[in-house]
C-alpha cells in the first residue's frame, strides 16, 4: 500500500522538510500541499521549492481539494489552522499527524474531539524518537527522585519560534509531571524575575532561550543539594521531526480513529 500525503503549510521550515522526506520514502507520494494564501510558496513546485527535482506537485491554498486527494495530513502550522485540519479531517475519517505547538488548552480538546469523532490523530510536541525517549527516561527519573531533587527544564531554539516554552519542553514538563504524580499547571514556574522569594519545594522550572538558528535544544535537570543529573538532547537537522512524522503516518494507517502520541507510535507507552 502506498500512502497518499498532504502537506499544510508547504511554504514553511517544517514544511519543506516533510516533502524531501514524503519524497524520499518509497511507501508515501506526495498528492498534494498548500499554504496559507498570499504565500510566496503558492504555484511553485513542491520539489522544487524543497530544493528537489520537481514532483509535479503544485502548491495551492485549497484545503477541502487536498482533503479529498490525500490518506494523510501532515501538519506543523499553526493553532488556528490545525484545529479546522483536525474537523475537517475527522469528516473523512484520514490520518493527521500534528506537530503544531503552542496549542491552548481549548485547542487541544478541539482536537480531542475531532478524533472521538473519527480522525486517526498523532500528536505530539516532539517527532523525533530522542525526544520521546528522553521523555519517557524523565518520567522514570522523577518517578524515582523524591522531592529534594528540583526539577527544571532548560530548552532554546532559533529565533523564529514564536511560542514559549516549547512544545517540546512540556512535553518534557509533562512527563516530570506524571512521573511525580502531579498535575503540571499547579506545580510550573514559567518566568522568574525580581524578588521571587525561594524555590517552592515540588515545582517544575522553566527557562526559555532564543537565538540565532538553532533548532532545538533541551535538557532537564534532576537537582539535589549534593548532585546534579542531566538528561539531554540535542536536535541538529528538521529532518528527524519529518522522519518522525512519517513514522506516525504509516504506524497510524491501520489505527482505529483516537488521538495517540509518539509515544505510542515508539511503543513507549506505560
Amino acid at each position: 500500500m502506498t500512502l497518499k500525503i498532504g502537506i499544510v503549510g508547504a511554504g514553511g521550515r517544517m514544511g519543506q522538510a516533510n516533502i524531501k522526506a514524503v519524497a524520499a520514502h518509497e511507501g508515501l507520494t506526495l498528492v498534494a500541499a498548500i499554504d496559507r494564501a498570499g504565500a510566496p510558496a503558492l504555484g511553485k513546485d513542491a520539489g522544487a521549492l524543497a530544493g528537489l527535482e520537481p514532483l509535479g506537485v503544485t502548491i495551492g491554498d485549497d484545503l477541502p481539494a487536498l482533503l479529498d486527494a490525500v490518506d494523510a495530513v501532515l501538519d506543523f502550522t499553526a493553532p488556528a489552522l490545525t484545529v479546522e485540519v483536525a474537523r475537517r479531517v475527522a469528516q473523512k475519517g484520514l490520518i493527521h499527524i500534528i506537530g503544531t505547538t503552542g496549542c491552548s488548552p481549548g485547542d487541544d480538546a478541539a482536537i480531542a474531539a475531532a478524533a472521538e469523532a473519527g480522525a486517526r490523530i498523532v500528536k505530539s510536541g516532539n517527532m523525533s524518537l530522542g525526544v520521546n525517549l528522553l521523555a519517557a527516561l524523565v518520567k522514570k527519573a522523577a518517578a524515582a527522585l523524591d522531592e529534594t531533587f528540583d526539577i527544571e527544564v532548560l530548552e532554546m531554539h532559533h529565533r523564529h519560534k514564536v511560542d514559549a516554552p516549547s512544545g517540546t519542553a512540556l512535553l518534557l514538563g509533562e512527563a516530570a509531571a506524571e512521573g511525580r504524580d502531579i498535575d503540571l499547571n499547579q506545580h510550573s514556574v514559567r518566568v522568574r524575575d525580581g524578588h521571587t522569594g525561594p524555590r517552592e519545594a515540588g515545582s517544575i522550572g522553566f527557562a526559555t532561550l532564543r537565538g540565532g538558528g538553532i533548532v532545538g535544544e533541551h535538557s532537564v535537570l534532576f537537582s539535589s543539594m549534593a548532585e546534579t543529573i542531566t538528561l539531554s538532547h540535542s536536535a541538529r537537522d528538521r529532518a528527524l521531526f519529518a522522519d518522525g512524522a512519517i513514522r506516525a503516518a504509516l504506524w497510524a494507517a491501520d489505527k482505529p480513529g483516537g488521538l495517540y502520541s509518539m509515544a505510542d507510535v515508539l511503543g513507549l507507552s506505560d
